[in-house]
């Protein structure tokens, strides 16, 4: 049936509304976004992202050191003004930008995940703004409208769109009252910058710098920034790439490989190589025995956004470790979706079952320790009472995730427990066979240090002391193996043999 010429009109009509409507949207939407600003903890600072379309990321380091620019290859482009750290000298904060760059990927998910928040409420928004008019329009009637239109040529609908139009001028005008527009920029290659004599690499090409910074003593620090990234990068970049031809046990079809890290203490340059050797492994699972950081604190943000991008999309669960002080770092893990735990036993790798506790303990930057809250034994004695009461209850717990290991000792000297994994002393211990008094065997092990860290503080352009990580193999609810690999502080890898785990059966 042929449609009536008032009906095809009431559809263009219709349609070309919400082009309209899209249209509008879209354009309120864009200037909201370039308008958005977000406050994120980035590269050790408190700093304010603000997107625009310049198709450049300029970075604002502040007063001393010279701001940076990069091309995005898109129109979406972004201004980062770096704010307060932590910091106490210029050359510290220098060796943790070219330890952050030369692992960037936590740092980029950081800003990305801004970019999209600020994205999506800017399209609510415009969204929700461009229906204003729409609807108005159909208050109004179609007979109003009329008769609107036919005052508008009169003399009062001439004075009244006037003064329509002056009240808008009388409120945006003020706006750009006391301002002023900013100096040209001055900007110059990173190879024009630090000079001839010092080899960048490739990835840096592009890399820009304000020109106007011309010290000598800042070109020495950027030069001495760019010398470290070029180190740390093919250290890491190094090992990362040779972890993919290590001679690892493959899992078998109805298994399932965790990798175990413990103590990186903001070494992000070792993330990709415990991600690689993951890979190699065939793990889909990850556990973090804590000590992610040297001191819990805000600034120390980007070495837990590291973590989390390495091991996207890997099943995940945590503890905090006795350098990983108050509630910062188990709150942002959990944010990444980290699983921490509550005093319950929860689903853990290849369908076993798996409880963790924090350490009790922190740790500043020197050797000393401050008890807080509960003291370590009464955590060891409780942590022993909980995880025999779910033996007793018929829900065993397979895998106790510690920080320190010798937390779990009571468990195991009862027989409630599979496995105790932990970290803590930097050097690796076992895995180890524990027979209980009623005959049952558990066992316990300590991964050495995933960052390589010999202090509080691993950054750095290469490994302080042995980076060790370990692959613990699941089999029919329960763990059946572990195999640890180690990093040598001279590039080279030392693969352990898979041991097995052996279990005697309960009595």
């Amino acid at each position: 049936m042929s449609l009536t010429r008032a009906a095809v009109l009431h559809r263009v009509g219709l349609l070309l509304g919400v082009l309209g409507w899209a249209a509008l949207a879209v354009t309120i939407s864009a200037v909201i976004f370039v308008e958005s600003e977000r406050t994120v903890d980035l590269a050790s600072h408190e700093a304010v992202v603000s997107p625009d379309f310049s198709g450049d990321v300029v970075l604002r380091t502040g007063p001393v050191l010279p701001d940076l620019r990069l091309p995005t290859g898109s129109r979406l482009g972004l201004e980062i003004e770096l704010g307060k750290t932590d910091t106490t000298s210029v050359p510290e904060l220098t060796a943790r930008y070219a330890a952050i760059a030369s692992q960037p990927e936590g740092q980029v998910a950081v800003v990305e995940r801004a970019v999209r928040t600020m994205a999506l409420a800017a399209l609510v928004q415009g969204a929700a703004l461009a229906t204003v008019p729409f609807v108005l329009w159909w208050v109004v009637g179609r007979e109003r409208r009329h008769a609107l239109r036919a005052r508008l040529p009169s003399r009062r609908g001439v004075v009244a769109a006037l003064a329509c139009l002056v009240l808008v001028a009388a409120i945006v005008a003020p706006l750009g009252w006391g301002r002023h527009e900013p100096e040209p920029e001055r900007w110059m290659t990173l190879a024009q910058f630090v000079g001839p004599d010092v080899p960048l690499p490739e990835q840096v090409e592009d890399v820009e710098v304000m020109g106007a910074v011309t010290a000598a003593e800042t070109q020495r620090l950027i030069a001495s920034a760019v010398n470290s990234y070029r180190q740390g990068e093919a250290f890491y970049s190094k090992a990362t790439k040779d972890a993919a031809e290590l001679p690892l046990r493959e899992p078998r079809e109805d298994e399932t490989v965790a990798v175990l890290v413990s103590d990186r203490h903001l070494n992000v340059g070792m993330d990709a190589v415990a991600r690689a050797i993951a890979d190699r492994a065939g793990a889909t699972a990850v556990l973090d025995a804590g000590d992610d950081t040297s001191t819990g604190e805000r600034w120390e943000a980007f070495s837990l956004d590291s973590v989390s991008a390495a091991f996207s999309g890997f099943d995940r669960w945590a503890v905090a470790g006795n350098h990983d002080n108050g509630d910062f770092v188990r709150a942002h893990m959990s944010d990444h979706g980290w699983e921490y735990f509550d005093g319950e036993v929860v689903d853990g790798p290849g369908g076993s079952r798996i409880m963790g506790v924090d350490d009790p303990r922190s740790s500043g930057l020197g050797n000393w320790r401050d008890e807080k809250g509960l003291s370590s034994a009464e955590v060891a004695e409780r942590l022993t009472e909980a995880v025999c009461e779910a033996d007793e209850d018929g829900d065993r717990v397979n895998t106790l995730l510690l920080h320190d290991a010798d937390f779990g000792d009571g468990a195991l000297a009862r027989g409630c427990v599979d496995l105790v994994v932990g970290g803590h002393v930097h050097v690796e211990d076992g895995p180890n066979a524990v027979t209980a008094e009623d005959g049952r065997v558990g066992y316990t092990y300590t991964v050495g240090t995933t960052g390589g860290a010999a202090y509080a503080i691993a950054i750095g352009t290469k490994l302080r002391r042995d980076a060790n990580i370990a692959l613990i193999t699941y089999r029919d609810g329960r763990p059946v193996g572990v195999q640890s690999v180690v990093l040598r502080t001279n590039g080279r890898y030392d693969v352990n043999d898979w041991a097995a785990l052996e279990y005697t059966p309960a009595p």
